[in-house]
């Protein structure tokens, strides 16, 4: 096994052991989904990068990895949008503030934000890959200075499952931010576009060489959103793609989310375009 991957065996039992978080906030954000407020002992930051996932336990009930939400410049707690799919997820969407969880992490790479400052931005968000996505566009809009365009590009099965209703509403207001959405079927009330996510991307016009797409979704949309950011001449190195993989111990040791060579919950989940090469499997 390579060396990378070994883990000093006095700093493995911290990783192993959570800390006890209280719940501040639960909030509906669809039927399905929920935003979940959360503070680490004595209101300590969590020191996460946008990208970046933690594990989360009930006693009792089990362990599950989510990807983190919030911005890391949000200080004193942070956010988790999870979809209720499971007994974990089941049970956690009774619970209510005052509550507590357990919290390991936060675990894998994350987008590397000094590597993309000074860079226009392309967000391709599909379904609930808004989720740690919206971490990268709440850090780029309390860093606004520090980047180049922020183009935002999210689609959805349907209008009724968009997520973060009051955020999109602000950023269609706010003229530093190029925001289009798109839902696979709308409803009698959407008077927005119609169609997949690769709709929105022959129109836009980038600055190929200075433009840093970061992409994440469900696994069926990226092949045809790779497909369609090739077609425009982006280089691979400037793509950046967050793998969805089911990741369990999150200190690569269980091999559950290896993939060739790598392990995901700690070289991942962002990959860039030139390693993807390496990763067939992955898409």
């Amino acid at each position: 096994m390579p060396q990378r991957y070994l883990i000093d065996p006095a700093q493995a039992q911290d990783l192993y052991l959570p800390l006890m978080a209280e719940l501040v906030s639960v909030k509906a954000l669809t039927p399905q989904e929920t935003l979940y407020e959360i503070a680490l002992p004595g209101g300590r930051d969590l020191g996460h990068r946008p990208g970046q996932f933690v594990k989360v336990s009930l006693f009792g009930v089990g362990e599950a990895p989510f990807s983190v939400s919030s911005s890391p410049t949000k200080r004193g707690s942070f956010e988790l949008g999870i979809r209720t799919v499971g007994m974990l997820t089941e049970v956690m969407q009774r619970m209510g503030p005052g509550e507590k969880v357990g919290i390991r992490g936060p675990f894998g790479n994350g987008f590397d934000t000094g590597a993309l400052r000074g860079k226009d931005l392309l967000i391709i968000a599909g379904g609930i890959g808004l989720v740690p996505l919206r971490s990268l566009i709440n850090f780029v809009i309390d860093n606004r200075d520090d980047f180049g365009r922020l183009i935002i590009c999210y689609g959805n099965r349907s209008d009724a499952e968009l997520l973060f209703a009051e955020e999109r509403a602000a950023w269609e207001r706010d003229p530093s931010i190029e925001y289009h959405v798109t839902v696979d079927r709308g409803s009698s009330q959407w008077r927005g576009r119609t169609g997949v996510i690769t709709t929105l991307l022959p129109g836009l016009k980038l600055d190929v060489d200075r433009t840093a797409a970061c992409i994440c979704g469900p696994p069926v949309m990226f092949r045809y959103v790779l497909l369609a950011l090739r077609a425009k001449g982006m280089p691979e190195k400037g793509i950046f793609l967050s793998l969805e993989r089911r990741m369990k111990c999150g200190v690569g040791k269980c091999g559950h989310c290896q993939i060739n060579n790598t392990f995901v919950c700690t070289e991942g989940p962002v990959y860039n375009g030139l390693e993807l090469k390496s990763l067939q499997e992955a898409l």
